[in-house]
């Protein structure tokens, strides 16, 4: 390959990379715990969208289950809003482990 067809090809990869990018940020998932209990909504980029609770898990003498709960929502939605990540760039990344990409 000459310079310019390089030169081609990384621009094509960096306005794919872009689109990527742009329908992580419209892109959700949902990770929940206590049986749908606590459901936390993430975009692709692991940003928080919202946190539903069920008010049968309120219970104000038992503050630690509810912060568990919570807890366990966010780690299932961050692992769920990763995988959704790594699905969408990994035919981009063509099989390179770049860190900060995903």
């Amino acid at each position: 390959m000459n310079q310019r067809q390089l030169q081609q090809m990384a621009q094509q990869m960096q306005r794919q990379m872009q689109q990527i990018q742009e329908e992580l940020a419209e892109a959700t998932v949902e990770g929940s715990a206590g049986g749908g209990a606590i459901t936390v909504t993430m975009n692709g980029h692991r940003e928080v969208r919202s946190i539903a609770i069920s008010r049968d898990v309120v219970d104000p003498e038992d503050i630690d289950m509810l912060q568990d709960l919570i807890l366990v929502a966010i780690n299932d939605a961050t692992k769920k809003a990763q995988e959704m990540a790594e699905e969408r760039m990994g035919p981009l990344m063509g099989g390179m482990n770049l860190p900060g990409m995903m």
